[in-house]
């Protein structure tokens, strides 16, 4: 009895040291595919990212957006787009001079913004827009706006600043109210002006 239990036990061992560097090299192969797939989906999130960058209108901030020439008016819905401002550690009064507007979907709106210096420098700044719900920001194309460009006011200057709009007709028929933006963050000279302020925005 003692011998067939002596057998049975070096029989086991021998097994389990014969299978131990088979079962190494298989969890080996797996942590290599693993390692591979993760590799590729890093790589996949790339572009993931930067499609969200263009939905919140960080990629294509300074450039207009591109309107469909043959564009049809929704006279049969009515959107009310309400006018927002705001500044980020600026000395700038900063405001629309219409509260909201109501429009089509498909019509081409044209709305007007009014900033002022109050301090006794020149400052420069750059707004950035943002919208209320977020899908708006697939639907609204900007044909002109002071956003396009980095604005630079002297002390107590005043200026005015259209911005023309339009809103897709393909936007979702249950969303009747929507809200249009803007910030304004200053840009130090010698700052680049994009990167700087898109970097202000992901740190809020």
């Amino acid at each position: 009895m003692g011998n067939g239990s002596s057998d049975f036990y070096n029989h086991a061992c021998e097994e389990l040291e014969m299978s131990a560097p088979d079962s190494n090299q298989i969890t080996l192969k797996k942590l290599l595919v693993f390692t591979v797939i993760m590799f590729g989906f890093g790589f996949a999130l790339i572009p993931f990212y930067k499609k969200i960058c263009e939905v919140v209108g960080l990629n294509n901030l300074l450039l207009p957006d591109v309107v469909k020439q043959d564009m049809e008016i929704d006279k049969s819905r009515l959107l009310t787009v309400e006018l927002d401002a705001n500044t980020r550690g600026l000395p700038w009064t900063f405001k629309a001079l219409q509260k909201s507007v109501q429009i089509h979907p498909g019509e081409v709106a044209y709305v007007m913004y009014e900033v002022r210096n109050n301090s006794d420098r020149e400052i420069a700044a750059q707004a950035i827009p943002s919208y209320a719900p977020q899908l708006t920001a697939q639907y609204l194309k900007k044909i002109e706006c002071f956003c396009f460009t980095k604005q630079v006011l002297q002390p107590n200057e005043v200026k005015q600043m259209p911005v023309q709009f339009v809103i897709e007709p393909s936007f979702p028929a249950d969303i009747t109210i929507v809200t249009l933006s803007y910030t304004f963050f200053e840009i130090a000279k010698g700052e680049n002006q994009l990167s700087e302020v898109t970097g202000k925005v992901r740190r809020i």
